[in-house]
């Protein structure tokens, strides 16, 4: 595959992971010093994306940025949205930090967007990701480019999917306790919901099976610990799993 660039044409990736009690999303630090006097020019967060590359289609090049940045070889990834505004580029910053980059970028870029899920604790940010950090969905830093409305939409998406598909439990860890998981379903679904009600929901599906064991290494009361079965919910799927 060529490295060159097609330079109207981009992805941007939206991480989004669980840490048992927000909702969070991997922005990558975007700093600009000048040279000739030491002052910060630009300072704010964008997402991870990069141009589609020729003979790429934007799926592959969903999964190369994604995969540079997790580490992972499986990732699940939903495509959301298209973001063709003519001024998408438009800011000063935004031009000087294009400038700095030396890139011969046109002035109208479409940018396709994705999300993935990923099990916050399994991603390690190393020593390469230096740049890389998480901030809850509700305290976002100052963004670059359109990324602001990038994950308005994006997150807009998710709620719309997660009524529809159980895509939640790609941000736990293969086991985890009942209020974990109400935890996560009140992080993306931006709202509290009554524990008792939630768990006679949850006795409902045949897929999330109780297992004959407890969390381990806790201060509290150890919960009992449950698993998704994928197996279980694609023979059970006229199952509604709306809250």
């Amino acid at each position: 595959m060529s490295n060159k660039i097609i330079p109207n044409v981009s992805v941007d990736c939206l991480v989004f992971g669980f840490n048992f009690e927000r909702l969070h999303i991997l922005l990558n630090k975007r700093e600009l010093i000048s040279k000739e006097t030491g002052e910060k020019l630009i300072s704010d967060y964008t997402l991870a994306g990069h141009h589609l590359l020729e003979n790429e289609n934007a799926d592959a090049a969903a999964y190369r940025i994604l995969q540079q940045i997790t580490g992972f070889d499986s990732i699940n990834l939903e495509q959301f949205y298209c973001f063709s505004d003519t001024n998408r580029l438009g800011r000063e910053k935004d031009q000087l930090w294009i400038k700095h980059l030396n890139l011969n970028i046109p002035s109208h870029v479409f940018s396709i967007g994705y999300y993935s899920l990923v099990d916050k604790n399994r991603l390690k940010l190393d020593e390469k990701h230096q740049n890389a950090h998480w901030f809850p969905i509700d305290e976002l830093p100052e963004l670059g480019f359109d990324h602001a409305e990038i994950i308005e939409k994006g997150i807009e998406s998710l709620r719309k999917k997660f009524k529809q598909e159980p895509i939640a439990f790609e941000l736990l860890p293969e086991k985890f306790t009942l209020s974990q998981l109400q935890k996560l379903y009140e992080a993306i679904a931006g709202k509290q919901m009554d524990r008792r009600n939630f768990r006679k929901k949850i006795a409902q599906y045949k897929h999330i099976i109780p297992l004959d064991e407890k969390q381990t290494g806790v201060a509290h009361k150890p919960a009992k610990v449950y698993i998704f079965s994928r197996d279980v919910y694609d023979r059970t799927k006229k199952e509604k799993m709306v809250f």
